[in-house]
């Protein structure tokens, strides 16, 4: 069955499949955007956690999971938790900064592998690169590259020296922090296929 990634701007993707619509950090979304199955939040930075745009996808079904207590989780996990929800399985990897302190280790932020008909799906959230990464085998990574808050184009590339992916999708750039040139130079550094969307384009695995 084929899964659809798409990234919506910033750190928001939505990951679809025939069944399931599952959005990561929906943040700015359009009115018209599908509704949420499952909505995973990796923290709770104002353009991570945007309660405006979980109210906008959210049905009485769809399930909110954050890894703090927030007004419109339905579910809480941290760092190391497997949970199936819906027939989706989801992990929670950390994501913390080694030398900032805007996303320190001790708060138990959140990175997210979800494996969603035969397909795994590693969005780190903000972080940088952490040993947590070593030995996984994905076949989707989504990696921040925009610098300041999280790792940078250069650091970003050599989380591939840590980690197997198939094919990785540059995130974090091009609101707030980071350009389209960092997307470029993170790709011109990566050792396998790297697909730079624009706000709005898929990618697909069959």
């Amino acid at each position: 069955m084929s899964v659809r990634i798409t990234w919506l701007g910033h750190a928001s993707v939505l990951i679809s499949s025939q069944e399931k619509s599952i959005y990561i950090d929906p943040w700015k979304v359009e009115p018209t955007s599908p509704k949420a199955d499952i909505i995973l939040v990796t923290h709770d930075h104002f353009d991570h956690y945007s309660e405006e745009d979980i109210r906008l996808l959210s049905t009485d079904a769809t399930r909110v999971v954050c890894p703090v207590e927030v007004t419109l989780a339905t579910d809480r996990i941290a760092p190391g938790m497997t949970r199936s929800i819906t027939g989706v399985s989801i992990q929670a990897i950390p994501a913390y900064n080694l030398d900032k302190e805007f996303h320190p280790r001790e708060n138990n932020w959140v990175g997210y592998v979800v494996e969603i008909s035969g397909t795994t799906i590693y969005h780190t959230g903000d972080t940088d690169r952490i040993p947590e990464m070593k030995g996984m085998e994905v076949d989707v990574l989504l990696l921040p590259v925009g610098g300041t808050y999280t790792m940078d184009a250069r650091q970003a590339s050599e989380v591939l020296q840590d980690l197997k992916a198939s094919h990785v999708i540059p995130i974090h750039f091009g609101d707030i922090v980071g350009s389209i040139e960092d997307a470029q130079a993170f790709s011109a550094q990566c050792p396998v296929a790297v697909h730079i969307l624009n706000e709005g384009g898929s990618f697909s695995l069959d």
